[in-house]
């Protein structure tokens, strides 16, 4: 879904909401009141496409009240209708707009949050119900399983909503704390397992040991660099409704890598419409005027009144802090220095300024709309005005200690200029002060961590002569597809280049040569062989690297259309010398691994693996496949295809291949829950089945020449059976072990 127009800015969505029951808001009421998120079944219509049978109910914590005529809502698309999205969204996340009488301030935060790390898209929607105008919402892109593949490329690994059943003021709450001890189900009550596995409560358990036990290897745990953008994020717009306030409304994905990566959220009382924490000197909250000099680093030049682990532990790390300032540096002066916020805050502003005024359900007026950009609006609280806020808040962090005084980073080259994968590549950058430490991150694909080196300037690594200021380090064994940045520091500051690494980096791409990832192996009729992780038996094919460098399959393309190669792209994975990657051909896009938008032809069908231009590096055409048997390269990614006993994911074998000749052939022996037989014979034969001691278990199955049959063996107990062909003139017993 990447950058949906759905959630464009400049457009302001059309949602009514159509109920048979007249006390539809009671109902809701008491949804949310029994806290087991049931929900009410509607219609639902978006800028006029209609939707049945859409599953409602109301969300929030503050943002909630029973007495309120404007309440957000979440709406599941697919609550009845499993297949029902609207461009590419199947759930929408409403908010109410309390708390901030801009009405800019989530649209504006996340718009700044998404130059930095994966964040929401949010814009405007005017919700209806029964026809009836209930006001002007806040409409957020929903952090699910969608969000994860759009971002990180899977959408099944180990995910967790970090906040707790009850904020307690005077606790810990989702804090990564130790507290609740060595059993996971003291954790239940602060986190909520979004993912599928009862498992993944001990991956988050490891993750909380490591991070407050042995911080050192946190970065076997955690994704550092993206915890500490968003402690920075969360520091400079001043929002306390998160980790950094009461511990709380952060998600946490477990990428490819095995690294947990913080996912912001619920960022509506940012730029300081909330200011309770237990933060060290501001434990008691804080006030506007206080709000504009708040200390970044809180959690480590002061207390902690409750733990704050994701914080304390990583700030007690120079090099950790240097990186944090780096990019405190890099939001303000990109967003807040330049004045760049202000206009877009005025601008989203004017998008909405009349639907605003129709609001009549708001919780502030048309003049509290327009004077809160600027000024501060006292209500129940004390509203800042944005700008009043941020441009004083920016101008003390671009004077805060470790801020400025950073090494300078120029004149980033790369060698060989022509790089091809399996190459040595050489990169170099030019550092003004010759005392900083200078490293180079790099890595093979978004799937993978970075690696991280010294560079040095010694002139040993193609940087020019020993103390020029130009320092050097090498990246061995290039893959197709190089991402990497420089990051340079001294005693008191660091920067990186790009300014926004990770997140950002520079890239070296070329092209892998034919068959350097070999279409291996493919199954069109998989009946029995193997199932994928949701326990389907789809159509599967084999890629393998014949080459000794890492490939990556960013910017590769799969399809079973000579005239459109460029059918399907396939999500980027890096693939080791030596092994396999597995797309499953089932169109079931929306399920854990690579699944195509396409399904193989048993009858005649072809695939390709091509660039974008047409360039080929792989291709197969085939007929007439089997259940039970696959269609691979012998030699194995090399050879020419042939008819073969399935290898998933492992070597194409020629002794296994063998069998194939026999007059009738067993697969897979041993076997669990069934089996399949074949006649490779132009003669049918009668198949019978017994015990060892010659119980008769199965008879009278009938088997065709070419035709496989899948014989169910569910009910057998372990041991040995004998399979009886009998043909017309001849007669064949093999056996078949059962294991359970």
């Amino acid at each position: 879904m990447a950058q949906s127009s759905f959630y464009a800015i400049d457009s302001i969505r059309e949602i009514k909401l159509y109920f048979e029951e007249g006390n539809w808001d009671a109902i809701l009421d008491d949804f949310y009141i029994a806290g087991n998120q049931e929900r009410l079944v509607g219609n639902l219509t978006i800028d006029g496409v209609y939707y049945p049978g859409v599953g409602v109910r109301y969300k929030g914590f503050s943002s909630y009240s029973s007495s309120r005529s404007k309440n957000p809502f979440n709406i599941s698309l697919d609550y009845s209708f499993s297949e029902l999205e609207h461009q590419g969204v199947n759930k929408l996340k409403l908010s109410n707009v309390i708390q901030d009488p801009s009405f800019v301030r989530e649209s504006l935060s996340y718009e700044i949050a998404r130059k930095y790390m994966p964040s929401a898209q949010a814009n405007y929607a005017n919700v209806y119900v029964n026809d009836t105008l209930i006001g002007l919402y806040t409409n957020v892109e929903a952090v699910n399983k969608d969000f994860l593949e759009d971002h990180y490329g899977t959408r099944s690994n180990v995910f967790f909503k970090c906040n707790p059943e009850h904020l307690d003021l005077n606790g810990e709450n989702s804090n990564l704390g130790n507290t609740p001890g060595a059993d996971v189900s003291n954790y239940y009550p602060f986190y909520k397992l979004k993912s599928e596995l009862y498992s993944d409560w001990n991956e988050l358990h490891a993750l909380i040991d490591t991070l407050n036990d042995s911080p050192g290897n946190i970065e076997s745990k955690l994704n550092v660099d993206r915890t500490l953008w968003m402690h920075a994020l969360n520091y400079v717009l001043v929002n306390f409704d998160s980790y950094i306030g009461y511990a709380q409304n952060y998600y946490l994905y477990q990428d490819d890598a095995g690294l947990f990566n913080p996912i912001l959220w619920d960022l509506n009382m940012s730029f300081a419409s909330y200011r309770l924490t237990d933060a060290s000197n501001n434990w008691d909250g804080f006030t506007v005027d206080e709000a504009k000099s708040i200390d970044p680093l809180l959690h480590y030049s002061s207390v902690s009144v409750y733990p704050r682990p994701l914080l304390r532990k990583l700030f007690e790390n120079d090099r950790y802090r240097r990186m944090y300032l780096a990019h405190i540096r890099t939001i303000v002066e990109e967003n807040f220095l330049n004045g760049d916020y202000a206009q877009r805050a005025a601008h989203m502003q004017s998008v909405i300024n009349i639907d605003v005024i129709a609001d009549t359900n708001k919780f502030y007026s048309t003049a509290d709309f327009t004077d809160n950009l600027t000024s501060t609006v006292s209500d129940l609280v004390d509203y800042p005005g944005i700008t009043g806020l941020m441009d004083a808040r920016a101008s003390y962090l671009d004077t805060f200690p470790g801020i400025q005084g950073s090494p300078v980073i120029s004149l980033i080259e790369s060698s060989p200029l022509n790089t091809v994968a399996g190459d040595t590549i050489f990169i170099t950058a030019t550092v003004n002060d010759l005392n900083a430490t200078v490293l180079l991150g790099y890595r093979f694909s978004e799937s993978e961590a970075f690696t991280v080196l010294n560079m040095l300037d010694d002139g040993t690594l193609n940087d020019g002569v020993s103390g020029d200021g130009v320092f050097g380090a090498l990246i061995p064994n290039c893959s197709n597809v190089t991402q990497y940045y420089v990051y340079a520091e001294n005693d008191s500051s660091g920067r990186f280049s790009p300014e926004r690494a990770a997140y950002e980096y520079y890239t070296i791409e070329s092209k892998i040569g034919v068959r350097d990832l070999a279409i291996n192996e493919l199954m069109a009729v998989n009946t029995f062989s193997v199932a994928d992780n949701e326990g389907e038996y789809d159509d599967w094919i084999e890629f393998y690297n014949n080459t000794g460098y890492k490939i990556s399959t960013k910017d590769l393309y799969l399809s079973n259309d000579s005239e459109n190669k460029l059918k399907w792209s396939l999500p980027e994975r890096v693939v080791t010398p030596g092994t396999y990657f597995i797309v499953w051909a089932d169109e079931d896009i929306n399920q854990s691994g690579a699944h195509a938008t396409f399904k193989l032809n048993k009858e005649a069908d072809s695939l390709w693996l091509s660039y974008s231009d047409g360039s080929v590096v792989d291709s197969v055409v085939f007929e007439n496949q089997n259940d039970a048997i696959s269609f691979g390269r012998y030699p194995n990614g090399t050879g020419d295809f042939r008819e073969m006993l399935p290898s998933y994911s492992s070597y194409n074998s020629l002794i296994d291949g063998s069998l194939l000749n026999d007059v009738v052939f067993i697969f897979p022996n041993p076997a669990v829950n069934s089996f399949g037989v074949k006649v490779n014979v132009d003669e049918s034969a009668v198949i019978s089945i017994y015990t060892i001691d010659g119980r008769n278990l199965i008879d009278g199955l009938v088997g065709e020449r070419g035709q496989v049959l899948n014989i169910d063996t569910s009910k057998f107990t372990s041991g040995i059976y004998l399979v009886r062909f009998t043909f017309e003139n001849s007669e064949i017993v093999k056996k078949i072990i059962i294991k359970k």
